[in-house]
């Protein structure tokens, strides 16, 4: 790419490979760039150790090396300090060799200063290994230098000697160690918060697409039906020229627009209100009405013997539970709403002749299955989407039961069949 070219551009974004050169170099220079903080520091310890040779302060008396030799050390020292973060290791091999060559000249304490920064800076921006091993090191040469002198001196002053390698070597390194440790765990706290955040964010998404995706069955469940009847009376009394045939067609309209429209009022006050209470629109205390069960089924199946007799439909119940059974209320609710929508899909796409809904409890499930006439059918029928089964699908799943659905082995038969686990015999927990 010639100079001046833009990077090559895929749908709208710079492509990674021509950026990559350029960030790899933009990285490099950053890394090598010394810091702020260590280039004061370097000019700080350099101008201290010149101040110090200029007025003749010294430590170490007459050496091998005497006069304007200290600042070679010095100078190489506080070199060094520019790479403290950058290249931490390298700069402690290099400024101990320094060091040891300090203790030929007069001596200098900004140079011995400026090497326990080096020494701190290793083991606190240097890798893990190198703040594992270096204060064992250090630490291993105070007792080495303690005990060897000792031994070799017989005197009890030579300690100071290993005391002042403590001082230099030890005491920073143990101290790098333990702002690395607090770091790296003020670090690992932060990441756990941050994951701690993400989590909380990511059940709080699941959640809210669990109550959306139930909010919509519940409307399915509970609208479609009238709206469904709706649909094939209307299109029945449009396409039948006949009063009679007209006004029995607009009342079964009449009374599952009413009925549609209670249980949309029913619902919207559940949603509006708070912990499943609280006031309507008359802002009066209001609790909703309970969760329809299965004892509300002849019910159910009587307002849609009256929706499907103009399509010679009939319905029959064979309830083969056991007298008295008790069920979770989420197994009620889930078998009720299948059946609900089982017979709306009945009057939707089933031919005439009779659905037949039964229920039985085997092995500790409850056992929903409807039975519809499975053939073409003259006259209307409303439009499906299949977000009546889909629904089913998902109660079925949430309570871990198994759902099937469609055409028997003779092919005659439309089949909804439902197992929806349940305590032993039958009964609640």
């Amino acid at each position: 790419m010639r100079t001046g070219d833009r990077p090559p551009v895929l749908d709208g974004a710079v492509s990674t490979a021509a950026l990559r050169p350029s960030l790899r170099s933009a990285l490099r220079s950053s890394s090598l760039r010394p810091h702020r903080d260590d280039v004061l520091i370097a000019a700080a310890g350099l101008v201290g150790g010149l101040a110090l040779w200029a007025l003749g302060l010294s430590f170490q008396g007459v050496r091998l090396l005497p006069g304007p030799w200290v600042l070679l050390p010095l100078t190489v020292m506080a070199g060094l300090e520019l790479l403290r973060r950058t290249a931490p290791r390298t700069a402690l091999a290099i400024g101990t060799a320094a060091l040891v060559c300090d203790q030929f000249t007069t001596g200098s304490v900004a140079t011995v200063l400026m090497y326990t920064d080096l020494v701190y800076a290793a083991v606190l921006y240097g890798p893990p290994s190198a703040a594992r091993r270096i204060p064992r090191v250090t630490g291993a040469l105070t007792v080495a230098a303690a005990i060897g002198l000792t031994a070799w001196f017989q005197r009890a002053d030579v300690l100071l000697v290993s005391l002042a390698v403590g001082l230099v070597a030890f005491t920073p390194a143990s101290t790098g160690a333990l702002v690395r440790n607090h770091r790296d765990a003020a670090e690992a706290a932060r990441l756990r918060a941050a994951q701690i955040a993400l989590l909380a964010e990511m059940d709080r998404t699941q959640a809210v697409t669990a109550e959306r995706a139930r909010m919509a069955r519940e409307l399915h469940d509970l609208v479609a039906g009238h709206l469904s009847a709706i649909a094939i009376h209307s299109t029945a009394a449009l396409s039948l020229d006949d009063e009679r045939t007209s006004r029995e067609a607009l009342a079964v309209i009449r009374e599952n627009s009413v009925d549609g429209l209670a249980e949309m009022r029913r619902l919207i006050g559940i949603l509006r209100s708070r912990d499943g209470e609280g006031g309507g629109d008359s802002g009066e205390a209001r609790v909703p009405a309970a969760a329809p069960a299965l004892s509300a089924l002849d019910t159910l199946l009587e307002q849609a013997r009256t929706n499907g007799a103009s399509s010679g439909l009939g319905f029959a119940l064979d309830d083969g539970r056991p007298p008295g059974a008790v069920l979770p209320a989420p197994v009620e609710l889930a078998a009720y709403r299948i059946v609900q929508e089982s017979l709306t899909n009945a009057l939707k796409h089933a031919a005439p002749g009779t659905v037949t809904v039964q229920l039985a409890i085997e092995g500790g499930a409850l056992t929903v299955r409807i039975s519809s006439p499975y053939e073409e059918r003259p006259g209307p029928r409303a439009p499906g989407s299949a977000a009546g089964l889909i629904g089913m699908r998902e109660r079925v799943a949430l309570l871990d039961g198994v759902f099937e659905a469609g055409p028997d082995a003779a092919g005659r038969s439309w089949v909804v069949r439902a197992e929806l686990p349940v305590a032993e015999g039958g009964r609640a927990a």
